[in-house]
């Protein structure tokens, strides 16, 4: 009987730690402690895709989910990513963003996080899970928003990106990825002056984001995806009673349309991105899921959709009223 409390109160100190560490990081950065990195590992470009000679028809900026740990793609973000730049060859795509990281700063480069992912490597969920809910409360939201979306926007410059251009970016986040996206809305729209999309996949947010300065944001989601709905229950700003909320003006304002991936679920198997799954016409979730991603940003800048619309509910979904 005595092993529980000691899980409890181990567990409890993990988290307390983490919750520190993650205070840490947005702290240093406003600080100007440290330095945000910027190059990535030789060999790597800045954004795959389409030919960097000429303007895209639009940036991706993808941001994933909590498993993000290196500049490189995570397993099931790497077939997402691959999947986009195949489907839609006049993309320029990022994947390495840090969202979990002020610092860009990732964790697979970290010397003691390398020996702690040996031993412990739930460490490494809790200590991204922890740095959502940092970029979720309203003391550091401001700093971390700023932080994160400077990242982007230095990643996009280094990509080709020419501010005032009018060329669209688009961010596409994975679960709590789309805190991050949501965040960096106001900082890309200041200092790149881009025609921005937000797409959204089983988002994991607060609502507490202004997304005046977005021109769309795009719900990807399922009726079996818990984690989403757990996000919707515990954060209040995501509640309908808060109408002042940046999540309910933008609702109101037709700014946020649902698209419906039943009966995937956040992950597993069975998630938004498995290629292994089937639907009932032979696609796979990963097909699914990528395919209405390409359709919603060429709906966007007014071209063709792909002729196999492959959302349930076409390219316009159903708005969030």
């Amino acid at each position: 009987m005595t092993e529980f409390p000691l899980l409890v109160l181990l567990l409890g100190l993990v988290l307390l730690a983490e919750a520190l560490l993650a205070r840490y990081e947005v702290l240093a950065y406003t600080a100007g402690w440290r330095t945000p990195a910027t190059e990535l590992p030789q060999g790597m470009p800045y954004a795959r895709g389409a030919d960097p000679g000429r303007p895209p028809e639009a940036y991706l900026v993808y941001l994933d989910g909590i498993g993000k740990r290196r500049f490189r793609d995570t397993r099931d973000g790497g077939r997402l990513v691959e999947a986009l730049i195949a489907g839609a060859p006049e993309l320029r795509v990022l994947g390495q963003v840090q969202p979990y990281s002020p610092l860009a700063d990732p964790l697979a480069g970290r010397p003691v996080w390398e020996r702690l992912r040996r031993r412990a490597g739930l460490l490494l969920f809790l200590h991204n899970v922890m740095q959502i809910f940092v970029a979720a409360d309203r003391r550091y939201r401001p700093l971390y928003n700023r932080a994160v979306g400077a990242q982007i926007t230095g990643q996009l410059r280094l990509a080709g990106y020419r501010p005032g251009g009018g060329v669209p970016v688009v961010l596409l986040s994975y679960s709590g990825g789309a805190q991050v996206a949501t965040g960096a809305v106001e900082e890309i729209r200041t200092h790149l002056r881009a025609p921005l999309l937000l797409i959204t996949v089983g988002g994991f947010h607060n609502g507490a984001n202004d997304l005046t300065g977005a021109d769309h944001l795009h719900r990807l989601t399922s009726g079996v995806d818990w984690i989403e709905r757990a996000g919707i229950l515990i954060f209040p700003q995501r509640w309908r009673l808060l109408r002042r909320s940046g999540w309910n003006r933008a609702r109101r304002a037709g700014k946020i349309t649902v698209h419906r991936l039943d009966p995937a679920t956040h992950m597993g198997p069975r998630s938004y991105i498995s290629p292994e799954t089937r639907l009932p016409d032979g696609r796979s979730h990963l097909d699914r899921t990528a395919g209405t991603v390409i359709a919603l940003i060429r709906a966007r800048r007014g071209a063709p959709a792909v002729a196999d619309d492959p959302s349930p509910e076409g390219p316009a979904g159903a708005r969030e009223g």
